[in-house]
């Protein structure tokens, strides 16, 4: 299984921009599909973002459609998930999990987890 480390989060204001990355150890790290939860507190997890195995094709929830970006760079074993006009609601614990199969919405489909990274966006 590939082993995944989330980096990036931090404190923004309302409006502002991060990027979050998700690095991953092993040689098949290009055979993984990379999607992005997040889990605000009191709330269940949610999809944010997928990015398919060769990087053609991606996945937004409508929350943040328009607004952030998911991209990845095999070579580094890193999958980026650049995040702009940034609201208070978009508070929450970010995770990357990885799946050998198509871009799927649900975590229950994904067996590898990062530990996550904090995101807070102060209005």
């Amino acid at each position: 299984q590939v082993q995944l480390v989330e980096s990036g989060g931090g404190l923004v204001q309302a409006g502002g921009s991060l990027r979050l990355s998700c690095a991953a150890s092993g040689r098949t790290f290009s055979t993984y599909t990379i999607g992005w939860f997040r889990q605000a507190p009191g709330k269940e997890r949610e999809f944010v973002a997928g990015i398919s195995w060769s990087g053609s094709r991606t996945d937004y929830s409508d929350s943040v459609k328009g607004r952030f970006t998911i991209s990845r760079d095999n070579t580094k074993s890193t999958v980026y998930l650049q995040m702009n006009s940034l609201k208070p609601e978009d508070t929450a614990v970010y995770y990357c999990a990885a799946r050998r199969a198509v871009i799927a919405t649900h975590e229950l489909d994904y067996g590898s987890w990062g530990q996550g990274t904090q995101v807070t966006v102060s209005s």
